[in-house]
């Protein structure tokens, strides 16, 4: 790793630290309770149109918090569901405590959620009813500190963090997973290496077409892809260089793969045979501080910046992407991480990692955001509490 790259990282990392976060509050850890546990019901104007899930992240008891979404956007919570295993914090990590996106993942066509439980090294598999969930699964992840989890079609992969990094391949049957004997492939990035936070690969996603696997490595300012067959990967991956940082990965409608670098930049790819990657476009930096987040809705592409307390948009078009405003909006709770759209796009929901609140953005034309709301959940880096993982319907 270069200097150059240590030090945008240090400096995202202290960005985080000395700017994201409020002044800490004492706070008890609530006592478990049987699962689910509901929440006190509240009133809501309309019957619920989706749901909002998000990952506690709890180090004893892992549990998804889940929220009925109104037809105007607004969340109403009413239980949490215990995973079966355990949470997990990455060394030197402040409000992104997996250091990864994509650990709460909502597979819609199934109507399946897969949680990690970077702790227990297992992933949780449950069954989805608007937002009532039920618990079907606890596997092994084949690895150690699950951090991500990506689904396209039958095809499941979890992306593990420690040990210099893993990837494992899972096929959906029915409503539950069956792991694909032989797809566990060695990332071989810096086993054991410190700061774990910097060295950690950031997220696992499977192209739309079924016909890669691509890796994001973080720090080591590479993207890892293997070409698949039948579900299965290719023994070694091919390695592009991309950017300084490069974190969160997403596809457009056409498939080809956005990557936000943690310094600010947007870049596109195709995606070509055995996994070649071909640079499109690049748009930014934004000037805003560790964007590590993404989500990409109705042609916009979203990028959550932790340092910086905001949400930056840029327009994707055939391929193209250019940054439409650095700071299209800000966000209330400190340490924005991860980020999820509702069904059709029309809400734009962003979990912030400090005091573990939820913005709502309505998403109106050109990708403009107006702020709706803040719902708390009394989690957060603030009480000793990081949670990650936000997922919506």
């Amino acid at each position: 790793m270069t200097h150059r790259r240590i030090s945008i990282l240090v400096a995202a990392a202290a960005a985080l630290t000395l700017g994201a976060l409020p002044a800490p509050a004492a706070q008890a850890a609530p006592a478990p309770t049987a699962q689910p546990a509901h929440a006190q019901p509240t009133h809501h104007r309309s019957q619920p149109a989706g749901a909002v899930f998000v990952q506690s992240n709890d180090l004893t008891a892992n549990s998804v918090i889940a929220f009925d979404r109104g037809a105007d956007g607004r969340l109403r919570r009413t239980a949490s569901y215990y995973t079966g295993g355990k949470g997990a914090v990455v060394t030197d990590a402040v409000v992104d405590p997996l250091a990864s996106q994509g650990s709460l993942t909502l597979d819609r066509r199934h109507r399946l959620l897969f949680a990690v439980n970077g702790g227990s090294g297992t992933i949780t598999v449950f069954g989805v009813d608007g937002s009532r969930l039920v618990r079907r699964q606890i596997l092994p992840s084949h690895g150690d500190l699950p951090v991500s989890v990506s689904v396209t079609g039958d095809l499941v992969y979890v992306l593990n963090a420690r040990d210099g990094g893993s990837i494992s391949g899972y096929r959906i049957d029915g409503r539950t997973l069956r792991p694909l004997a032989g797809s566990t492939r060695q990332l071989h990035l810096m086993p054991n290496a410190n700061p774990e936070f910097l060295q950690s690969p950031a997220q696992v996603a499977i192209t739309p077409d079924h016909s890669t696997v691509v890796v994001s490595t973080k720090t080591h300012g590479t993207l890892l892809t293997y070409p698949l067959r039948h579900g299965m990967p290719s023994a070694t991956p091919t390695t592009t260089t991309s950017g300084m940082v490069p974190f969160a990965l997403s596809f457009d409608r056409a498939g080809r793969l956005l990557v936000i670098d943690a310094t600010g930049l947007a870049t596109s790819y195709r995606v070509g045979a055995k996994g070649r990657l071909t640079q499109l476009s690049q748009a930014g930096p934004t000037g805003q501080q560790a964007a590590c987040w993404s989500v990409v809705v109705h042609g916009t592409l979203y990028a959550a910046n932790a340092g910086s307390n905001s949400i930056s948009s840029f327009r994707v078009r055939a391929g193209k992407v250019s940054l439409t405003d650095a700071t299209a909006a800000s966000t209330s709770g400190g340490g924005p991480v991860d980020l999820a759209a509702s069904r059709g796009g029309q809400y734009l929901y962003q979990l912030n990692g400090a005091d573990g609140s939820v913005d709502t953005f309505r998403v109106g034309r050109h990708g403009v955001l107006t702020r709706i709301e803040t719902t708390r959940t009394g989690l957060g880096a603030t009480n000793g509490r990081p949670l990650e993982g936000i997922a919506a319907s």
